[in-house]
């Protein structure tokens, strides 16, 4: 595919990879990735950041919290996608987390700007 036909694409349909500390790489859609504020300003052409052009985001994390991320993101844009009057079930979604990550992952979601988990009630 040129160079041409990919810019052509709409910014929805545009893949990002999420890498992080420890080598693990994650391929999403950029609509789903510029959840976190933080990447959305990485990602963002205007902003003069290499990441803007290589489409690829260093994310220092480890793998298993930007797993987590990456999933939470994608259960968001799947909620927001519905046209769902309802809030986001964060809760729902943190259920799923093991408790020793929780502490790793509501730091490293107050870093990346995704704010709606720190919403969250600790205690499994």
């Amino acid at each position: 595919m040129s160079a041409a036909q990919t810019s052509g694409n709409s910014k929805g349909s545009e893949w990002v990879r999420l890498q992080s500390s420890d080598g693990h790489s994650y391929l999403v859609k950029r609509k789903v990735a510029q959840a976190s504020g933080t990447i959305r300003n990485m990602l963002d052409p205007e902003s003069g950041y290499s990441e803007a052009l290589s489409k690829i985001c260093s994310i220092n994390e480890r793998g298993i919290i930007l797993e987590k991320l990456v999933e939470y993101m994608s259960f968001k844009s799947h909620y927001e996608s519905i046209n769902t009057k309802e809030e986001i079930p964060v809760q729902e979604f943190m259920e799923r987390i093991p408790p020793e990550l929780v502490l790793e992952l509501l730091l490293a979601a107050d870093y990346q700007e995704i704010h709606e988990i720190m919403r969250i009630k600790v205690g499994h």
